[in-house]
Parts: structure tokens; C-alpha cells; sequence
């Protein structure tokens, strides 16, 4: 193979594979979890481009846009994991949080609500609507 072929980089050795969704996904979940929420969100953005409407890469989209303070951009994918899946209990529980960090707090617990009523038995979501106090918003 010549330097000039493809599959070759400019040094003569093997050229690195484009990365896929998956491992994308992958990296952006390692990122994530070692708290660099930033850095996450670019990775998993660039797998939700090649995987549009993937709830797998849209979940953790999410937490890191809202993880690194991106809500608006946090909000609007959250709902789209609804609109993929409109029972997905945590989407909604996430969806509330970021609602709330907004101020959007009538909506907010519209969506805290139902996280409680599809995962009743989670403390989580129980809590993040103890939290909110009573009222209609």
C-alpha cells in the first residue's frame, strides 16, 4: 500500500476507522460518567447525527446538555426521547428537572407527575416532586 492509498494516513501507517454510533455512544457514556459533561455531549450529538431518534444515545444527550448547563438544548431532547417513547419514565423525570432549572415549574411538574405515576415505587422521582411543595405551579 502506498502512503497515498485509502486506509492510509499521511505517515504511512493504518488510518484510524470512523467511528459509528455505538462507539460513539460508547465514548460519550466513559465521558459522562467520569463527569465531563461537556465533552459528552459533543461526542453523543455527533452519534445522534449518523442515529437520529436513537433513545439509547438521546438519554444520555440529555444528561450530559443538562449536566453541563445546555437546558434548553436538554429539554428539547428529552422531548424527543417522549416522543419516541411517551412512557418513558425517566425522560419525564428529567424532562421535569430541566423544566424546573428553567422556571418552567407548572410544566415541570406535569412531567415529575407522571415519572411518579409510571415508576411509583422510585424515590428519586418521588423526591424531585416532594420538592416542588404543593400547589398548581
Amino acid at each position: 500500500m502506498r502512503p497515498s492509498d485509502p486506509g492510509m494516513d499521511p505517515a504511512g501507517g493504518a488510518a484510524p476507522e470512523r467511528e459509528g454510533a455505538y462507539e460513539l455512544l460508547q465514548r460519550g457514556t466513559a465521558l459522562l460518567a467520569k463527569r465531563h459533561a461537556a465533552q459528552a455531549a459533543v461526542v453523543l450529538a455527533r452519534a445522534g447525527a449518523i442515529a437520529p431518534g436513537k433513545g439509547s444515545i438521546l438519554e444520555p444527550l440529555g444528561r450530559a446538555l443538562f449536566m453541563s448547563g445546555q437546558l434548553e438544548r436538554a429539554a428539547e431532547t428529552f422531548e424527543s426521547l417522549l416522543q419516541i417513547d411517551p412512557s418513558n419514565h425517566y425522560a419525564h423525570y428529567a424532562l421535569g428537572r430541566t423544566l424546573l432549572r428553567v422556571g418552567r415549574r407548572a410544566e415541570a411538574r406535569t412531567h415529575l407527575r407522571l415519572a411518579v405515576a409510571l415508576a411509583p415505587e422510585s424515590r428519586l422521582y418521588r423526591g424531585g416532586l416532594e420538592r416542588l411543595g404543593p400547589g398548581g405551579g
